[in-house]
């Protein structure tokens, strides 16, 4: 009977999380997930954004919190902490921001809309992603992190500097929904974002994310951390580029020519 040892597992998922990239980065190029403000017919069935969300984000807090409790640092309390953020981000991603959205349709209710179905099979796919990283993110840390049990100033000092990038950006993140949500609540139809980081990128919801997933990269200071940062900017970086085009296409004149994508001043 053929058997894989966990270590070979956990390198072959890492390796995956790499490969993965380049491909979704050049397929984003070309075909836009089609949903919000992109959708469009012939994906097959439809579900709630909120339910999508909620479904599709669910394990990295279950698979994660589920694996970290086999790993030899679960009950370190340094490795507790570092995966806090993680966490923390998801607990979000997953219960607050599809109550958000979950509230925001139910107000435009009364005037039903195709483009507020999210397709299963995006939602699928992005479920199997999620799999895939909330299993290299929680087994690093939960079992192959050994900087976390020493201590000392090197893991403290790059957690603090990792910590500030992670929580400047997931502000940024936070913050950029909030304005979204809010637009839709009007029940107006989609106009042009203003304000904050809105006056410099088109997006400024993915470059949080982006800053996000860098700060955790330098947090746990780990080819997973990075992994998941550069996959991150490979899924997000053209679906901005998407966006942008989307937003000059739709309002013309009316949108402001000095913004960027995603990358305030740069791209």
């Amino acid at each position: 009977m053929l058997t894989i040892s966990d270590e070979k597992l956990f390198h072959n998922c890492l390796l995956a999380l790499y490969l993965i990239a380049p491909p979704t980065f050049i397929s984003l190029r070309y075909i836009q997930a089609p949903y919000g403000k992109h959708h469009r017919s012939g994906w097959g069935p439809t579900i709630s954004p909120a339910l999508a969300w909620f479904l599709m984000e669910s394990p990295t807090l279950w698979l994660t919190l589920l694996i970290f409790a086999f790993g030899k640092n679960s009950s370190n309390p340094r490795s507790l902490i570092l995966i806090s953020p993680f966490l923390f981000h998801y607990f979000h991603r997953t219960i607050i921001y599809p109550l958000r959205i979950r509230s925001s349709s139910g107000q435009r209710s009364t005037q039903p809309n195709a483009s507020n179905r999210f397709p299963v099979t995006v939602a699928f796919m992005a479920f199997g992603f999620n799999l895939l990283n909330a299993y290299v993110q929680a087994r690093w840390v939960s079992n192959y992190e050994s900087d976390g049990a020493a201590g000392g100033w090197w893991f403290w000092g790059r957690f603090l500097v990792g910590l500030v990038i992670f929580v400047s950006g997931m502000w940024m993140n936070v913050w950029s929904d909030m304005v979204l949500v809010g637009l839709k609540r009007e029940g107006k139809g989609y106009r042009v974002p203003r304000g904050g980081l809105f006056e410099f990128v088109s997006c400024p919801n993915y470059f949080g994310e982006i800053v996000e997933w860098l700060g955790w990269a330098v947090m746990t200071w780990s080819w997973a951390g990075l992994g998941f940062f550069l996959y991150t900017c490979a899924n997000l970086v053209p679906r901005a580029r998407a966006n942008h085009r989307w937003y000059l296409d739709k309002f013309g004149e009316e949108y402001p020519k000095s913004r960027k994508a995603v990358i305030p001043f740069l791209y």
